[in-house]
């Protein structure tokens, strides 16, 4: 039987700076994204979502508004991954800016969108940026490469 999986991914922007909330991971998904985490059995995407990043970074979140989802297919098991994106530029608290994923820091906008990651994550930053996109889709196995279509 197919597994699914479901995560969520925050973008948190300062609204004095501009900048917005970056973790450089190093265990799992390693690379540059914006913090998130797995919804646990019973809970809605958008608590999930505060959650994780409370976990992850130390800050309240509020007032999320949806940036669409991430879908990956497994062409082989059929197995679904999918990811909840959010944006916020309601917080507060004290940044954790070193966890067991690695580290959190604040990053302007431009120099995010000039990096490159290993991880795929500057294929579906659109969605957080743009209008438009509701879904970034993938086909993948562990056998092949993959790619990710906004949609």
């Amino acid at each position: 039987m197919p597994k699914v999986e479901l995560t969520n991914m925050v973008m948190v922007q300062d609204k004095t700076t501009g900048k917005v909330l970056v973790q450089e991971r190093i265990k799992t998904w390693k690379g540059l994204s914006f913090p998130g985490g797995h919804v646990d059995e019973g809970e809605s995407f958008v608590d999930s979502a505060i959650r994780e990043i409370k976990e992850e970074t130390g800050l309240e979140i509020k007032n999320l508004k949806s940036c669409g989802v991430v879908h990956w297919s497994n062409n082989k098991t059929f197995d679904r991954y999918l990811v909840f994106l959010y944006k916020t530029a309601d917080f507060e608290g004290e940044l954790i800016t070193e966890m067991g994923e690695g580290k959190n820091y604040w990053i302007s906008i431009n120099e995010l969108k000039a990096k490159l990651t290993t991880n795929g994550f500057h294929n579906y930053l659109p969605m957080f940026f743009e209008e438009g996109f509701n879904e970034a889709f993938g086909s993948w196995n562990d056998d092949e490469p993959w790619e990710i279509v906004l949609k």
